[in-house]
């Protein structure tokens, strides 16, 4: 019990106020002795003495879950050395260097990411997503739905999923088209439609759903909210993760509406909307002579 509570979680934001929100909650589900810590962990590294003074593991961590901050920018001389990927100042690039860096041999990391991250074309998201695929195993990347934010922000997100060390072979893809709210400002009716735990699934069965995906027929049109792309694929893309880059492409035949009936149902539309016009015109008039 000591150790869990005194040595498994861990935690740090720059915000007081997010700070003392996680430690209420870890609190009230009986976590009180664990470590949520204010400090920027991009502007300010900690050694060994430093950490162990905090009570942080010397040697990185087995697991990181985050949700960095998302279009951020930092002062380029504050940043410390050992998070910096080329001249960017973007923080969400800067946050994913800082996870691996911090993870142990084999750790994992699951971490939401701005679609830019996936397939930015500076320098730095590329030389970024080179040392993911190469350095590192990219195990699957999920595709969120817009808006899944809302209404706190509407930037398009996914969720990149990796182990730190080895080389990716292949990348699982998976596309969430609902997550069981529906997709407005306010982002908090529930509704039927939700892909999370059929992909949730999929990705805890990866190993069959790759044999699923190699034995498949390539004529064939592909349904699944899933698939697979090889390294070599994901290389040559420039090391592209974004999810919709690497779908397979539909190989149903598009039946296109002839132009001519699209041409006379909008003269329909625009000639209801001019009555409409005309109505309102003569209710006015009528109006101001009264």
């Amino acid at each position: 019990m000591r150790r869990l509570h005194r040595e498994t979680f861990y935690g740090a934001d720059v915000d007081p106020q997010m700070v003392r929100l996680a430690t209420m909650n870890l609190t009230l589900r009986g976590l009180d002795e664990v470590r949520v810590l204010r400090r920027d962990a991009l502007t300010r590294s900690l050694d060994r003495a430093a950490k162990a003074e905090l009570g942080m593991p010397p040697n990185g961590f087995d697991a990181i879950l985050a949700n960095p901050p998302f279009s951020g920018r930092l002062d380029r001389d504050r940043i410390v050395e050992d998070v910096k990927v080329g001249r960017t100042a973007q923080t969400e690039l800067l946050f994913l260097q800082y996870m691996l860096n911090h993870l142990k041999g084999g750790g994992r990391c699951g971490v939401v990411v701005p679609e830019g991250v996936l397939f930015g074309s500076t320098g730095a998201h590329r030389e970024l997503r080179r040392k993911l695929v190469e350095n590192n195993t990219v195990e699957a990347v999920l595709s969120l739905p817009g808006g899944v934010f809302n209404p706190y922000s509407g930037v398009k997100t996914s969720v990149l999923v990796l182990r730190e060390g080895g080389t990716t072979e292949r990348v699982m893809f998976l596309h969430a088209g609902n997550d069981g709210f529906k997709l407005d400002a306010n982002h908090d009716q529930p509704i039927d439609e939700d892909d999370l735990p059929e992909l949730v699934a999929a990705y805890r069965d990866r190993t069959e759903r790759e044999t699923e995906w190699r034995d498949r027929d390539p004529e064939a049109e592909w349904t699944a909210k899933w698939w697979f792309a090889e390294t070599e694929a994901i290389r040559e893309a420039d090391f592209n993760l974004s999810a919709g880059r690497h779908r397979p492409q539909s190989r149903a035949a598009v039946k296109h509406r002839d132009p001519l009936e699209i041409l006379e149902e909008l003269r329909g539309i625009e000639t209801e909307i001019l009555e409409e016009i005309d109505a309102l015109t003569t209710a006015v008039s009528e109006a101001n002579r009264r």
